[in-house]
């Protein structure tokens, strides 16, 4: 017998299980504040509150996060350098940090354009280096040839020593923007992933644990955490993949949709017979479009700590702030500024300048912050903020500033996390209606009675109308993820006749994440589903960890080389290779299909008699008897039990 640590860290709590990996049953659980930028701090909170005798017994350790989705969401990624080889900037990418220079090459991956910007790659690096945590380097169909982006990564690496991640690395897809995306998002993602993964080692090096660490991946498979490091754009849906896994596996389903609230966004997801659906276009994240294979999944910047904020009206997000009772509970002189808050002039107001909202200096920033990079207003806003928050009006008064001139600078500082955000939000509104009490509900009762004043409403009546915002919007994903090809804004027009029409799901309903309890019986009201909290549904995410599969997927495809000619080319991980019929091209696929799997299995210590292995040939169009395109995919599970 041996047992299993499933460890989770969303962008509020940072939950943990206990699991007996021979019967499956879970043993106990908890779950703790997470606490950015010091991650120790909350993953050991959440440890400690288990069996301390139960860590010898600990022999395999898997973790899953949604910092990745929340970073990408809240547009809080570490700055990277992009170098683009071949292909013009597009609009969304232009920024400091982004050039362009000439290279690449063609569908059959000869060179179209020589490589010969060397200088003008160096000079950027230069100037960069100093403002960015990593690189991403893509080129004009690099997944048809490396060595153009190869050469580059040499020449960052030589003259930074920083991370470099290049196109063809995380996808073998075409699509030179979106190859671009992913590459860029994964090098942002680096510095979070690596603080993520050193702060669970630290914790388990200081209680003794002595385990197998492993990671879960968007797909829902598990990747070891040396993996995880190089490719943390993978882990993006990681949080979701487990919540997902640990649903199906909580209410003993194999076909379910998993609606899982957190604190920062919503994930809606899928698995049917046992198996995660998985996206077939790559994981979206917010307006970013990825190469990455990953649940298919409808996420929104939708979660108990969406910030609340007015302008003549309402709004729901998407930033995240720390909930007034919350923040009460650790700064009681909250309470006192929040009588005397002074309410600013509608006009100005926008999610900076609110009467709830406060700001507080980070206690400890994290090592790869680039403090370097901050301007003199910035460090100046910096400067006035230390252990207690503070309001919009006292920077005011401090700075001796209008509020429009440092709202911006305090947005930045926000973004590059020197500063937090306090605010209403939907967990407070939960507190004012006494069905999610947690923390200091006075603080959420002033909140919701400055905010409901400036609306003519009361508190209460003001939180009764977040909760059914918060109904209604859930209400209108989960409908979405059925029918994706209707737009949200119609789907809300036919929500709102609810009184008439309502909405049947077939499938099984599963909830999980602290809050659920409070919105069960009005979204039993909105939808038409069997839906189900099962036991543990707090901590879903945790047990789903350590539910996983390994699961390594390979594409190949086959091609032929030239117009006219006979040659076929074959295209893979491991680059372009030649042959000279269609036969022995197909040969050659189908082997190294299996042997890529064999490899990748055998560095977890599984033999393939013991992994699932199947290959699928996808054929397209015909020259004569033989197919102008043959597509090769190859899928091997193996479990964890077999190798720890």
């Amino acid at each position: 017998m041996y047992l299993g640590l499933g460890i989770d860290t969303g962008g509020t709590y940072t939950d943990v299980a206990i699991m007996d990996m021979s019967n499956g049953t879970i043993i106990e659980s908890n779950k703790a504040l997470t606490t950015y930028p010091d991650l120790i701090r909350g993953i050991k909170n959440s440890i400690e509150g288990l069996d301390p005798r139960c860590f010898k017994r600990i022999k395999f350790v898997s973790v899953s996060t949604t910092l990745a989705t929340n970073t990408t969401l809240e547009g809080k990624g570490y700055p990277a350098g992009l170098i683009l080889i071949g292909h013009t900037i597009p609009k969304k990418l232009v920024n400091h940090y982004t050039i362009s220079i000439q290279g690449g090459h063609d569908s059959s991956g000869n060179e179209i354009a020589p490589l010969e910007d060397l200088e003008t790659i160096r000079d950027f690096v230069k100037q960069v280096k100093n403002k960015v945590a990593a690189f991403a380097v893509s080129g004009y169909f690099g997944v048809r040839n490396p060595e153009h982006e190869l050469k580059v990564k040499e020449i960052i690496q030589e003259m930074t020593g920083l991370p470099v991640v290049c196109g063809h690395e995380l996808s073998t897809s075409l699509g030179a923007y979106e190859r671009a995306v992913t590459a860029l998002l994964n090098a942002e993602l680096i510095p979070v992933s690596k603080q993520f993964i050193n702060s669970v080692r630290t914790i388990m090096q200081e209680k003794e644990i002595k385990a197998t660490l492993m990671m879960m991946k968007c797909d829902g498979s598990l990747v070891s955490i040396e993996e995880a490091l190089q490719k943390p754009v993978e882990s993006i849906f990681s949080g979701p993949a487990a919540s997902l896994v640990g649903a199906a596996y909580l209410t003993g389903l194999d076909t379910c949709v998993t609606v899982d609230v957190g604190g920062t966004s919503t994930d809606i997801s899928m698995i049917s017979g046992g198996i995660p659906e998985i996206s077939s276009s790559g994981a979206k994240v917010g307006d970013w479009k990825t190469m990455v294979k990953a649940i298919r999944m409808e996420t929104s910047a939708l979660g108990g700590d969406s910030l609340v904020w007015i302008k003549r009206k309402t709004y729901l997000g998407p930033t995240r702030a720390i909930p007034l009772c919350l923040a009460a509970s650790e700064f009681p002189s909250l309470l006192d500024k929040l009588k005397k808050i002074e309410i600013p002039n509608e006009r100005i107001m926008d999610e900076i300048i609110q009467p709830t909202s406060f700001f507080i200096r980070n206690k400890e920033n994290s090592p790869e912050l680039l403090t370097g990079e901050l301007e003199e207003g910035e460090k100046a806003i910096l400067n006035q903020l230390g252990a207690e928050p503070r309001s919009v009006s006292e920077l005011s008064e401090l700075t001796g500033k209008h509020p429009l001139m440092f709202a911006g600078i305090l947005k930045n500082l926000i973004r590059k996390r020197h500063v937090s955000q306090i605010g209403f939000t939907p967990t407070d509104a939960l507190h004012v209606l006494g069905e999610y009490l947690r923390w200091n509900e006075k603080a959420s009762v002033l909140g919701a009675s400055i905010l409901g004043k400036t609306l003519k409403i009361g508190g209460e009546e003001f939180s009764a109308q977040i909760k059914a915002e918060v109904v209604r919007r859930f209400t209108i994903e989960l409908v979405s993820f059925f029918a994706s090809n209707v737009k949200k804004e119609e789907l809300a027009k036919l929500i709102g006749n609810e009184a008439f029409l309502k909405f049947h799901i077939k499938v099984p309903v599963v909830l999980v994440g602290a809050p659920v309890r409070a919105y069960l019986k009005e979204i039993n009201e909105a939808i038409d589903a069997d839906i189900r909290i099962p036991a543990f549904y707090e901590v879903g995410n945790a047990v789903g960890a350590l539910e996983g599969k390994i699961i390594h997927r390979t594409e190949i495809l086959i091609r032929p080389s030239g117009a006219g000619g006979e040659e076929y080319s074959v295209f893979s991980g491991l680059g372009k290779e030649v042959f000279e019929d269609y036969g022995e091209a197909l040969e050659y696929g189908l082997k190294l299909s299996r042997r890529l799997v064999s490899e990748y299995m055998d560095g977890y210590g599984l033999e393939m008699d013991n992994v699932e292995f199947d290959l699928k040939q996808n054929d397209v169009g015909s020259k004569g008897t033989t197919p102008m395109e043959t597509r090769l995919i190859g899928i091997g599970i193996g479990t964890t039990g077999k190798f720890i």
